[in-house]
Protein backbone atom coordinates (compact mmCIF):
# COMPACT_ATOMS: atom_id res chain seq x y z
CA UNK A 1 0.00 0.00 0.00
CA UNK A 2 1.11 3.02 -0.65
CA UNK A 3 3.27 5.84 2.04
CA UNK A 4 0.45 7.00 3.58
CA UNK A 5 0.10 3.80 5.82
CA UNK A 6 2.98 5.03 7.54
CA UNK A 7 1.37 6.77 10.15
CA UNK A 8 -0.12 3.18 11.92
CA UNK A 9 0.21 2.42 15.22
CA UNK A 10 -0.04 -0.92 16.47
CA UNK A 11 -1.72 -2.13 19.70
CA UNK A 12 -1.57 -5.98 21.53
CA UNK A 13 -4.65 -7.12 21.25
CA UNK A 14 -7.25 -10.67 21.59
CA UNK A 15 -7.55 -13.35 20.13
CA UNK A 16 -9.47 -14.07 16.76
CA UNK A 17 -13.12 -15.53 16.42
CA UNK A 18 -12.88 -19.61 16.10
CA UNK A 19 -14.60 -22.37 16.61
CA UNK A 20 -14.29 -24.49 19.74
CA UNK A 21 -15.30 -28.28 19.80
CA UNK A 22 -13.56 -29.63 23.39
CA UNK A 23 -10.91 -26.98 23.33
CA UNK A 24 -9.53 -27.85 20.02
CA UNK A 25 -9.32 -25.33 17.14
CA UNK A 26 -11.48 -27.20 14.09
CA UNK A 27 -10.79 -25.02 10.41
CA UNK A 28 -14.11 -24.35 9.31
CA UNK A 29 -12.97 -25.36 5.70
CA UNK A 30 -11.31 -27.99 6.93
CA UNK A 31 -13.05 -29.93 4.16
CA UNK A 32 -12.38 -27.61 1.01
CA UNK A 33 -9.48 -28.07 -1.11
CA UNK A 34 -7.37 -25.32 -2.83
CA UNK A 35 -8.13 -25.34 -6.83
CA UNK A 36 -4.40 -26.46 -7.71
CA UNK A 37 -2.21 -24.67 -10.41
CA UNK A 38 -3.83 -21.98 -12.26
CA UNK A 39 -3.53 -20.19 -15.90
CA UNK A 40 -4.95 -17.56 -17.98
CA UNK A 41 -7.02 -18.07 -21.35
CA UNK A 42 -8.27 -14.77 -22.29
CA UNK A 43 -9.62 -12.50 -19.78
CA UNK A 44 -9.94 -15.38 -17.19
CA UNK A 45 -8.43 -17.72 -14.69
CA UNK A 46 -8.79 -21.22 -15.41
CA UNK A 47 -8.23 -24.54 -13.38
CA UNK A 48 -6.24 -27.73 -14.78
CA UNK A 49 -9.29 -28.54 -16.26
CA UNK A 50 -10.23 -25.13 -17.85
CA UNK A 51 -13.25 -23.58 -15.51
CA UNK A 52 -13.25 -20.31 -14.95
CA UNK A 53 -11.92 -19.21 -11.40
CA UNK A 54 -11.76 -15.96 -9.24
CA UNK A 55 -9.16 -15.65 -6.74
CA UNK A 56 -11.02 -14.23 -4.08
CA UNK A 57 -7.81 -13.05 -1.75
CA UNK A 58 -7.07 -10.90 1.91
CA UNK A 59 -3.42 -9.89 2.74
CA UNK A 60 -2.02 -10.71 6.35
CA UNK A 61 1.06 -8.71 6.49
CA UNK A 62 3.53 -9.09 9.00
CA UNK A 63 6.51 -10.56 7.05
CA UNK A 64 7.52 -7.79 5.35
CA UNK A 65 8.20 -6.12 8.83
CA UNK A 66 10.55 -6.07 11.13
CA UNK A 67 8.47 -8.98 13.17
CA UNK A 68 9.45 -11.30 10.03
CA UNK A 69 5.72 -12.74 11.15
CA UNK A 70 1.88 -11.85 10.07
CA UNK A 71 1.13 -9.89 12.67
CA UNK A 72 -1.53 -10.75 15.26
CA UNK A 73 0.81 -14.01 16.70
CA UNK A 74 1.21 -11.97 19.91
CA UNK A 75 -2.88 -12.86 20.84
CA UNK A 76 -4.18 -15.70 17.91
CA UNK A 77 -3.07 -18.64 16.94
CA UNK A 78 -1.78 -18.79 12.84
CA UNK A 79 -4.66 -21.67 12.85
CA UNK A 80 -7.46 -18.68 14.35
CA UNK A 81 -6.43 -16.51 11.48
CA UNK A 82 -6.72 -19.20 8.88
CA UNK A 83 -10.27 -20.23 10.22
CA UNK A 84 -12.08 -16.64 10.52
CA UNK A 85 -10.38 -15.85 7.12
CA UNK A 86 -11.67 -19.12 5.38
CA UNK A 87 -14.74 -18.67 7.09
CA UNK A 88 -15.36 -15.21 6.11
CA UNK A 89 -15.14 -16.53 2.58
CA UNK A 90 -11.87 -15.74 1.09
CA UNK A 91 -10.06 -18.46 -1.13
CA UNK A 92 -6.58 -17.30 -0.97
CA UNK A 93 -4.02 -15.41 1.46
CA UNK A 94 -1.66 -12.79 -0.23
CA UNK A 95 1.06 -12.67 2.31
CA UNK A 96 3.81 -9.90 2.13
CA UNK A 97 7.38 -10.83 2.43
CA UNK A 98 11.00 -8.95 1.94
CA UNK A 99 13.99 -10.49 1.00
CA UNK A 100 15.61 -9.24 4.21
CA UNK A 101 13.30 -11.30 5.94
CA UNK A 102 14.18 -14.68 3.90
CA UNK A 103 17.38 -14.28 4.88
CA UNK A 104 16.85 -13.96 8.79
CA UNK A 105 17.42 -16.09 11.38
CA UNK A 106 14.62 -15.40 13.64
CA UNK A 107 11.32 -13.76 13.71
CA UNK A 108 9.52 -12.19 16.94
CA UNK A 109 6.33 -10.99 18.59
CA UNK A 110 5.23 -14.43 18.31
CA UNK A 111 3.42 -15.74 21.78
CA UNK A 112 5.27 -18.82 22.54
CA UNK A 113 1.82 -19.39 24.71
CA UNK A 114 -0.54 -19.24 21.82
CA UNK A 115 2.17 -20.54 18.67
CA UNK A 116 4.53 -22.57 20.86
CA UNK A 117 5.21 -24.15 17.51
CA UNK A 118 6.65 -21.07 15.34
CA UNK A 119 8.39 -19.23 18.20
CA UNK A 120 11.71 -21.08 17.29
CA UNK A 121 11.19 -20.93 13.16
CA UNK A 122 13.55 -19.03 10.78
CA UNK A 123 10.93 -16.84 8.49
CA UNK A 124 11.58 -18.67 6.11
CA UNK A 125 10.37 -22.08 7.81
CA UNK A 126 7.50 -19.62 9.00
CA UNK A 127 6.64 -19.21 5.69
CA UNK A 128 6.64 -23.04 4.69
CA UNK A 129 4.17 -23.31 8.19
CA UNK A 130 1.91 -20.28 7.05
CA UNK A 131 1.49 -21.86 3.86
CA UNK A 132 1.02 -25.34 4.88
CA UNK A 133 -1.59 -24.44 7.49
CA UNK A 134 -3.15 -21.84 4.64
CA UNK A 135 -3.97 -25.21 2.49
CA UNK A 136 -5.11 -27.15 5.71
CA UNK A 137 -8.18 -24.74 5.96
CA UNK A 138 -8.53 -25.13 1.96
CA UNK A 139 -6.81 -21.24 1.14
CA UNK A 140 -4.06 -21.01 -1.56
CA UNK A 141 -1.33 -18.30 -1.46
CA UNK A 142 -0.01 -15.82 -3.58
CA UNK A 143 3.34 -14.74 -2.77
CA UNK A 144 4.06 -10.83 -2.56
CA UNK A 145 7.77 -9.55 -2.32
CA UNK A 146 6.60 -6.10 -0.52
CA UNK A 147 9.70 -4.54 0.38
CA UNK A 148 13.10 -5.47 -0.55
CA UNK A 149 14.63 -4.30 3.18
CA UNK A 150 11.98 -3.98 6.07
CA UNK A 151 11.68 -0.73 7.02
CA UNK A 152 10.00 0.89 4.08
CA UNK A 153 8.52 0.18 0.19
CA UNK A 154 10.69 0.80 -2.70
CA UNK A 155 9.67 2.56 -5.91
CA UNK A 156 11.51 0.26 -7.45
CA UNK A 157 12.43 -3.64 -7.68
CA UNK A 158 16.04 -2.97 -6.27
CA UNK A 159 18.10 -0.48 -3.86
CA UNK A 160 21.43 0.05 -3.54
CA UNK A 161 21.55 -2.52 -0.99
CA UNK A 162 19.45 -5.26 -2.52
CA UNK A 163 20.17 -5.38 -5.86
CA UNK A 164 18.05 -7.01 -9.05
CA UNK A 165 19.92 -10.00 -9.15
CA UNK A 166 19.22 -10.51 -5.02
CA UNK A 167 15.52 -9.94 -6.36
CA UNK A 168 15.44 -12.60 -8.90
CA UNK A 169 17.95 -15.13 -7.01
CA UNK A 170 15.20 -15.10 -3.92
CA UNK A 171 12.12 -15.48 -6.35
CA UNK A 172 14.01 -18.55 -8.19
CA UNK A 173 14.59 -19.97 -4.66
CA UNK A 174 10.79 -19.34 -3.72
CA UNK A 175 10.13 -21.27 -6.77
CA UNK A 176 11.95 -24.11 -5.93
CA UNK A 177 11.10 -24.42 -2.38
CA UNK A 178 7.26 -24.27 -3.39
CA UNK A 179 7.71 -26.03 -6.63
CA UNK A 180 5.96 -29.61 -5.44
CA UNK A 181 2.96 -27.12 -3.48
CA UNK A 182 -0.18 -26.47 -5.22
CA UNK A 183 -1.29 -23.94 -2.18
CA UNK A 184 1.24 -21.66 -3.51
CA UNK A 185 -0.59 -20.47 -6.84
CA UNK A 186 1.31 -17.28 -7.99
CA UNK A 187 4.30 -14.61 -7.21
CA UNK A 188 3.34 -10.91 -7.24
CA UNK A 189 6.99 -10.20 -8.48
CA UNK A 190 6.84 -6.50 -6.67
CA UNK A 191 4.64 -4.47 -4.68
CA UNK A 192 3.70 -0.76 -5.50
CA UNK A 193 6.16 0.13 -8.17
CA UNK A 194 6.17 3.61 -8.70
CA UNK A 195 8.01 7.53 -8.51
CA UNK A 196 10.35 6.92 -11.54
CA UNK A 197 9.09 3.31 -12.50
CA UNK A 198 8.30 3.41 -16.07
CA UNK A 199 6.39 0.84 -18.71
CA UNK A 200 8.47 0.18 -21.69
CA UNK A 201 10.51 3.28 -21.67
CA UNK A 202 13.72 1.75 -22.47
CA UNK A 203 15.58 2.97 -19.34
CA UNK A 204 17.17 -0.71 -18.04
CA UNK A 205 17.48 1.10 -14.50
CA UNK A 206 13.82 1.75 -14.08
CA UNK A 207 11.69 0.02 -16.56
CA UNK A 208 9.43 -1.92 -14.47
CA UNK A 209 7.95 -4.24 -17.89
CA UNK A 210 11.01 -4.99 -18.79
CA UNK A 211 12.08 -6.05 -15.32
CA UNK A 212 9.11 -7.95 -14.71
CA UNK A 213 10.23 -10.12 -17.45
CA UNK A 214 13.12 -11.07 -17.02
CA UNK A 215 11.79 -11.72 -13.11
CA UNK A 216 8.85 -13.51 -14.40
CA UNK A 217 10.91 -16.00 -16.73
CA UNK A 218 13.64 -16.51 -14.31
CA UNK A 219 10.48 -18.02 -11.39
CA UNK A 220 8.96 -19.51 -14.64
CA UNK A 221 12.49 -21.64 -15.35
CA UNK A 222 12.25 -22.82 -11.95
CA UNK A 223 8.44 -23.76 -11.60
CA UNK A 224 6.45 -23.64 -15.14
CA UNK A 225 3.29 -23.43 -13.15
CA UNK A 226 2.93 -20.46 -11.30
CA UNK A 227 1.02 -17.18 -12.33
CA UNK A 228 3.32 -13.88 -12.73
CA UNK A 229 1.78 -11.04 -10.74
CA UNK A 230 2.52 -7.50 -12.51
CA UNK A 231 1.36 -4.70 -11.38
CA UNK A 232 0.97 -1.18 -12.98
CA UNK A 233 3.21 1.88 -12.15
CA UNK A 234 2.20 5.13 -10.76
CA UNK A 235 2.85 7.10 -13.85
CA UNK A 236 2.19 6.42 -17.25
CA UNK A 237 2.97 7.34 -20.86
CA UNK A 238 0.39 9.16 -21.86
CA UNK A 239 0.85 11.74 -18.68
CA UNK A 240 -1.55 10.31 -16.35
CA UNK A 241 -0.86 9.14 -12.73
CA UNK A 242 -2.57 7.06 -10.47
CA UNK A 243 -2.32 4.83 -7.40
CA UNK A 244 1.12 3.24 -6.94
CA UNK A 245 1.19 -0.16 -8.98
CA UNK A 246 -1.84 1.45 -10.06
CA UNK A 247 -1.32 2.15 -14.16
CA UNK A 248 -1.82 -0.67 -16.30
CA UNK A 249 -2.92 1.78 -19.71
CA UNK A 250 0.38 1.00 -21.21
CA UNK A 251 -0.05 -3.02 -21.88
CA UNK A 252 -2.26 -2.39 -24.49
CA UNK A 253 0.63 -1.67 -26.72
CA UNK A 254 3.66 -3.71 -24.81
CA UNK A 255 2.17 -6.41 -22.65
CA UNK A 256 4.85 -8.25 -20.57
CA UNK A 257 5.16 -11.92 -22.86
CA UNK A 258 7.20 -14.67 -21.35
CA UNK A 259 8.77 -17.59 -22.37
CA UNK A 260 5.60 -19.91 -20.44
CA UNK A 261 2.30 -18.72 -22.22
CA UNK A 262 -0.48 -18.10 -20.47
CA UNK A 263 0.83 -17.26 -17.12
CA UNK A 264 0.27 -13.90 -16.84
CA UNK A 265 -1.87 -12.13 -14.29
CA UNK A 266 -1.69 -7.71 -14.07
CA UNK A 267 -2.44 -6.58 -10.70
CA UNK A 268 -3.19 -2.85 -10.28
CA UNK A 269 -4.06 -1.52 -6.52
CA UNK A 270 -6.86 1.11 -5.95
CA UNK A 271 -8.24 3.11 -2.77
CA UNK A 272 -10.82 5.60 -1.56
CA UNK A 273 -10.62 9.51 -0.77
CA UNK A 274 -9.94 8.65 2.45
CA UNK A 275 -6.04 6.98 1.23
CA UNK A 276 -5.76 10.15 -1.29
CA UNK A 277 -7.08 13.01 -2.33
CA UNK A 278 -7.48 11.70 -5.50
CA UNK A 279 -8.64 14.55 -8.26
CA UNK A 280 -11.50 11.63 -9.79
CA UNK A 281 -13.29 11.83 -6.29
CA UNK A 282 -13.80 15.60 -6.33
CA UNK A 283 -15.30 15.62 -9.66
CA UNK A 284 -19.55 16.06 -9.94
CA UNK A 285 -20.06 13.09 -11.32
CA UNK A 286 -18.35 11.08 -8.86
CA UNK A 287 -19.07 7.76 -7.84
CA UNK A 288 -20.73 7.45 -11.27
CA UNK A 289 -17.22 8.42 -13.52
CA UNK A 290 -15.18 5.34 -11.52
CA UNK A 291 -16.07 2.94 -13.85
CA UNK A 292 -14.28 5.09 -17.06
CA UNK A 293 -11.28 5.61 -14.89
CA UNK A 294 -10.86 2.09 -13.92
CA UNK A 295 -11.41 0.72 -17.51
CA UNK A 296 -8.96 3.15 -18.78
CA UNK A 297 -6.19 2.32 -16.30
CA UNK A 298 -6.70 -1.57 -16.10
CA UNK A 299 -10.40 -3.11 -16.69
CA UNK A 300 -9.91 -2.55 -20.54
CA UNK A 301 -8.07 -5.68 -19.90
CA UNK A 302 -10.80 -7.93 -19.39
CA UNK A 303 -13.44 -6.17 -20.62
CA UNK A 304 -11.62 -6.94 -24.36
CA UNK A 305 -10.66 -9.93 -22.97
CA UNK A 306 -6.98 -9.28 -23.15
CA UNK A 307 -5.65 -10.67 -19.72
CA UNK A 308 -6.51 -11.07 -16.04
CA UNK A 309 -6.45 -8.58 -13.67
CA UNK A 310 -6.49 -9.28 -10.38
CA UNK A 311 -7.41 -6.09 -7.98
CA UNK A 312 -3.96 -6.47 -6.05
CA UNK A 313 -4.85 -4.17 -3.28
CA UNK A 314 -8.07 -2.36 -1.98
CA UNK A 315 -9.62 -1.52 1.14
CA UNK A 316 -11.34 1.71 3.23
CA UNK A 317 -12.12 2.24 7.20
CA UNK A 318 -15.41 2.45 5.41
CA UNK A 319 -16.64 5.42 7.76
CA UNK A 320 -17.12 8.31 5.14
CA UNK A 321 -19.68 8.39 2.84
CA UNK A 322 -17.75 8.88 -0.10
CA UNK A 323 -15.69 5.77 0.50
CA UNK A 324 -18.81 3.74 1.51
CA UNK A 325 -19.76 5.15 -2.23
CA UNK A 326 -16.07 3.86 -3.95
CA UNK A 327 -16.38 0.44 -1.93
CA UNK A 328 -19.99 -0.16 -3.82
CA UNK A 329 -18.94 0.63 -6.57
CA UNK A 330 -15.60 -0.89 -6.65
CA UNK A 331 -17.50 -4.32 -5.41
CA UNK A 332 -20.32 -4.23 -8.76
CA UNK A 333 -17.68 -3.61 -10.97
CA UNK A 334 -15.56 -6.63 -9.44
CA UNK A 335 -19.08 -8.75 -9.67
CA UNK A 336 -20.15 -7.87 -13.03
CA UNK A 337 -16.43 -8.57 -14.92
CA UNK A 338 -15.53 -11.31 -12.40
CA UNK A 339 -11.96 -10.16 -11.73
CA UNK A 340 -9.85 -11.49 -8.84
CA UNK A 341 -9.17 -9.36 -6.09
CA UNK A 342 -7.71 -9.34 -3.05
CA UNK A 343 -8.44 -6.91 -0.12
CA UNK A 344 -6.12 -4.94 2.18
CA UNK A 345 -6.33 -6.29 4.77
CA UNK A 346 -7.29 -8.53 7.16
CA UNK A 347 -4.51 -6.92 9.98
CA UNK A 348 -7.12 -4.40 11.80
CA UNK A 349 -3.38 -2.57 12.28
CA UNK A 350 -3.38 -0.97 8.94
CA UNK A 351 -3.59 2.90 9.44
CA UNK A 352 -5.05 3.96 6.51
CA UNK A 353 -7.79 0.84 5.60
CA UNK A 354 -8.01 -0.85 9.21
CA UNK A 355 -8.83 -4.95 8.85
CA UNK A 356 -11.65 -7.21 8.43
CA UNK A 357 -11.43 -7.66 12.05
CA UNK A 358 -11.49 -4.82 14.85
CA UNK A 359 -8.37 -4.53 17.42
CA UNK A 360 -9.02 -7.25 19.20
CA UNK A 361 -8.36 -9.46 16.33
CA UNK A 362 -11.52 -11.40 17.75
CA UNK A 363 -14.22 -9.34 16.26
CA UNK A 364 -15.48 -9.20 12.69
CA UNK A 365 -15.91 -5.94 10.64
CA UNK A 366 -19.55 -6.85 9.31
CA UNK A 367 -19.98 -3.51 7.69
CA UNK A 368 -16.78 -4.18 5.54
CA UNK A 369 -17.95 -7.75 4.98
CA UNK A 370 -21.50 -6.84 4.10
CA UNK A 371 -19.99 -4.23 2.01
CA UNK A 372 -17.86 -7.12 0.31
CA UNK A 373 -20.66 -10.64 0.24
CA UNK A 374 -21.38 -9.83 -3.43
CA UNK A 375 -17.99 -10.88 -4.05
CA UNK A 376 -17.38 -13.54 -1.32
CA UNK A 377 -18.00 -17.29 -1.78
CA UNK A 378 -21.18 -17.99 -1.34
CA UNK A 379 -22.41 -19.51 2.02
CA UNK A 380 -19.32 -17.72 4.09
CA UNK A 381 -20.54 -17.08 8.08
CA UNK A 382 -21.79 -13.30 7.86
CA UNK A 383 -20.79 -13.36 11.83
CA UNK A 384 -18.85 -15.58 13.81
CA UNK A 385 -19.57 -16.77 17.35
CA UNK A 386 -16.42 -16.14 19.37
CA UNK A 387 -15.41 -17.55 22.58
CA UNK A 388 -13.52 -15.31 25.04
CA UNK A 389 -10.38 -15.43 26.11
CA UNK A 390 -7.11 -13.47 27.34
CA UNK A 391 -5.42 -10.79 25.47
CA UNK A 392 -1.71 -11.46 25.67
CA UNK A 393 0.84 -8.86 25.05
CA UNK A 394 3.53 -9.16 22.44
CA UNK A 395 6.62 -9.90 23.03
CA UNK A 396 8.03 -6.80 21.67
CA UNK A 397 7.16 -3.87 19.77
CA UNK A 398 5.70 -4.38 16.29
CA UNK A 399 6.30 -2.00 13.30
CA UNK A 400 4.22 -0.60 11.02
CA UNK A 401 3.68 -1.41 7.61
CA UNK A 402 3.81 0.04 4.24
Amino acid sequence: MRVWRAGVRLAAIAMAATLLIAGAVVPAASAATVPGWLSTKGARIVTASGSPYTIKATAWFGMETSNCAPHGLWSISLDEGMDAIAAMGFTTIRLPFSNECLAAKSSNSINASVNPELVSLSPLKLMDTVISRAKAHGLSVILDRHRPDSGAQSELWYTSQYSEKRWIDDWKMLAARYKNEPAVIGADLHNEPHGPACWNCGDASRDWRAAATRAGNAVLSVNPKLLIIVEGVENQQGGSATWWGGGLADVRSAPVTLSVKNRVVYSPHEYPATVHAQPWFSAANYPANLEGIWDANWGYLVRENIAPVLLGEFGTKLETTSDRAWLKTLVDYLAKTKMSYAYWSFNPNSGDTGGLVADDWRTWQTAKLTALRPILTPGATPTPTPKPTSSPKPTSSPKPTS
